[in-house]
C-alpha cells in the first residue's frame, strides 16, 4: 500500500504508521540475557559479564530473602538495578511492598521522595539513610546499599571495601570478588587489581577457586546465611 502525505495525512501520522507493530506496542526492555555462560580459556573474559551479573544477583536473592528469577525478570523487563536495591532496601526497613515502592519512583521521581513518608527503621551510622539525603543519584544511593548488605553479612571488612570502592569496583565486581575471596583466601583487592590489571579473567579465578558457574547460587547463598548468623537484626 502506497502512503502519500496530505493533509489527511500528516508526515508525523504517516512515519507513526510506518513503524512496526511491535515498536508500538512493547515497552523497552533492558536484555539481561546471556550467549556465553560457561569459562573458555581460549577466550578467557567473554563470560564475565554473565558471571558478575548471576553473582551480583545471587547475592541480593540471598540477602533479602527473595527468588532470584524475580530480580532477573524485574531486569528484563527494564527495572533497573539500582532501583531494586534501593526499592528492595526500603521495603525491608518500612514493611511495604517493593513493586509499589518502584511505582512511586516512576511517579515522584526521586527515592528521597519515597522514603520521606515511610516508617523506617535505622540505626546508627545507617549508610542507606544517610544517603538518601545526601546522594544526588540513584547510582549512589543502590551503592550506599550494596555497602551496607556486604558489610552486614561480612563479606567485607570497612577498610577492604574503602579500598575497593576507591580503587573504582563497582557492584558486581565487589560480590564476586568477596566470593572468590572467601574461597581462595585471597584479599578481595588483589583479586579484582589482578582482573583489572589484564592478568586474568573473573572466569578464571572462579575455575581457580573451583566455583562452577552452575554452583554460584549455591555459594554465594551459603555465605550469607552462615554470616547471618553473626549479624544482629
Amino acid at each position: 500500500m502506497r502512503l502519500v502525505a496530505s493533509g489527511k495525512y500528516p508526515i508525523a501520522l504517516l512515519m507513526l504508521l510506518m513503524l512496526p507493530l511491535p515498536a508500538l506496542a512493547m515497552p523497552a526492555i533492558t536484555c539481561h540475557c546471556f550467549t556465553d555462560r560457561s569459562f573458555d580459556p581460549a577466550h578467557p573474559t567473554v563470560a564475565d559479564p554473565y558471571f558478575l551479573a548471576t553473582t551480583q544477583n545471587s547475592f541480593f536473592a540471598a540477602a533479602f530473602g527473595v527468588e532470584k528469577r524475580t530480580i532477573v525478570v524485574k531486569k528484563q523487563k527494564g527495572v533497573s538495578g539500582d532501583d531494586l536495591w534501593v526499592a528492595y532496601w526500603l521495603a525491608t526497613r518500612s514493611g511495604a511492598d517493593p513493586d509499589a515502592l518502584l511505582q512511586e519512583r516512576k511517579a515522584k521521581g526521586s527515592w528521597r521522595q519515597v522514603a520521606q513518608p515511610l516508617p523506617i527503621s535505622t540505626s546508627r551510622g545507617d549508610r542507606v539513610a544517610a544517603a538518601l539525603k545526601t546522594a544526588t543519584t540513584d547510582e549512589r544511593l543502590a551503592m550506599a546499599v550494596v555497602d551496607e548488605l556486604l558489610l552486614r553479612f561480612r563479606f567485607h571488612s570497612e577498610a577492604e571495601l574503602a579500598a575497593l570502592r576507591k580503587a573504582g569496583a563497582g557492584n558486581q565486581e565487589l560480590v564476586i570478588a568477596a566470593v572468590i575471596a572467601a574461597k581462595t583466601r585471597q584479599p578481595a583487592i588483589q583479586l579484582y587489581r589482578s582482573v583489572k590489571g589484564g592478568k586474568t579473567s573473573w572466569g578464571a579465578l572462579l575455575q581457580r577457586a573451583k566455583i562452577e558457574p552452575a554452583g554460584i547460587q549455591s555459594v554465594v547463598t551459603a555465605m550469607v546465611t552462615s554470616l547471618n548468623d553473626h549479624v544482629s537484626k
